[in-house]
């Protein structure tokens, strides 16, 4: 039996719930023929089928023009199972899949049918874009092998190292393996000693933080001379890309995106000692497709307070006075969230706002119509030159951005 459990958008609790015990293809969407029906503009008229495949296997085919995710990734078509979070469109309701007695294909027992044990499985069928097998569940195509994690795909390739998609090998698994991060840290870099102190802080720093918006800490491990870092993949987009592709964000969005941002600054801030994280940028805030929810990314930069001064390090249009001058404060992190705002609001460099007033340079965004009086004074404060004059945590910041609210 498939049980489908429409979840309430916020509080994730149970609003409706289908069952079927005997249907080989159940049809989703807003048209009233279908099987579940759902009305919500974001959903299509016929969004999603599941189809019974080989071993009692569900198979989901996107059929939506706005897309469907499955626990936070992007499919066209692909396996589900027990305890998947289906979403309908980006923002769009979601549904957990149920399934109970499904047929479980025990290693060494003859397949349900031909081609569908891991082991055999030639993954014919496959849409191109697929990751993993809709028969047998497994990766497609593995490009090597490190340590005990399989590398789908190199994400990216920069100075300090390069980027995997990969997943923990496992054997003759029903539910897809958990798709994770992989990070290389270059030969060329392993030589330099600074580079080595920020990618192993890195792994230290994750290791130690446990908070929904900060990626979860997998492993870290050398191999072969090179050390690698893995952790959380995050299926979303960070808010430089989303400013870049779609324009300027509403107010409300951003005043939200900043409130949550500081709430994880909050945390990082009350550890003992406090963490910095010195790279507060929109490059390095992460939202969620799932829920829209704030994830701060790349820690290679934080630095604990009482620890010697360092080089500067953060981009130089959200970077505080006192962290160019290699002095990084809590406050410091606060005061990207200024510069950010502007980035988020108006879609350009906050450069273009920094001018000198007075015996200072500060941010004036007096001709910016989307910033009104109030928000435009909590800009003004938490830009401050003197950390002094700034609000002194995250949480006096997040009262102040509820007000404009």
């Amino acid at each position: 039996m498939l049980t489908l459990t429409l979840l309430h958008p916020e509080k994730q609790t149970p609003l409706q719930q289908w069952q079927f015990e005997n249907e080989t293809v159940i049809r989703i969407g807003r048209s009233p023929d279908n099987q579940v029906i759902l009305h919500d503009l974001l959903v299509s008229r016929l969004h999603l089928e599941l189809r019974l495949g080989a071993g009692g296997k569900w198979v989901l085919v996107n059929k939506g023009t706005n897309g469907t995710f499955v626990d936070g990734t992007l499919m066209s078509q692909g396996l589900v199972s027990d305890g998947s979070l289906i979403q309908l469109a980006t923002g769009g309701p979601r549904l957990k899949l149920e399934v109970q007695n499904e047929t479980v294909v025990q290693e060494g027992t003859p397949s349900p049918a031909a081609g569908t044990s891991a082991k055999n499985c030639t993954h014919a069928g496959n849409p191109a874009a697929n990751l993993f097998c809709i028969h047998c569940g497994q990766p497609i195509k593995v490009e090597r092998t490190i340590h005990e994690y399989q590398v789908l795909r190199t994400l990216g390739k920069g100075g300090m190292g390069t980027t995997y998609l990969a997943c923990q090998e496992t054997v003759n698994s029903a539910r897809p393996p958990q798709l994770l991060v992989l990070k290389e840290m270059n030969a060329d870099m392993a030589k330099v000693a600074k580079a080595r102190e920020l990618f192993e802080r890195e792994a230290r720093i994750l290791q130690g933080l446990n908070h929904p918006g900060i990626p979860q800490f997998f492993d870290f491990f050398v191999e072969s001379n090179k050390k690698y870092l893995a952790m959380e993949l995050v299926h979303g987009q960070d808010l430089e890309k989303r400013v870049y592709q779609r324009g300027p964000v509403t107010p409300a969005q951003a005043v939200d995106w900043m409130i949550q941002t500081c709430d994880i600054l909050d945390y990082i801030h009350s550890q003992s000692p406090p963490i910095i994280h010195r790279d507060i940028k929109p490059a390095n805030l992460m939202v969620r497709h799932v829920d829209n929810r704030v994830v701060v990314l790349d820690f290679g930069a934080v630095k604990e307070i009482g620890t010697p001064l360092g080089t500067r390090i953060g981009a130089p249009d959200y970077s505080a006075p006192e962290q160019n001058r290699g002095q990084p404060l809590t406050q410091s992190d606060l005061y990207a969230i200024g510069p950010t705002l502007i980035f988020l609001l108006t879609g350009e460099s906050p450069h273009r706002f920094f001018s000198r007033q007075g015996n200072d340079y500060r941010f004036n965004v007096e001709t910016v119509p989307t910033i009104t009086p109030k928000l435009r004074t909590v800009i003004e404060r938490v830009t401050e030159p003197k950390p002094s004059h700034r609000y002194q945590n995250a949480e006096e910041l997040t009262q102040a951005l509820a007000s404009c609210l």
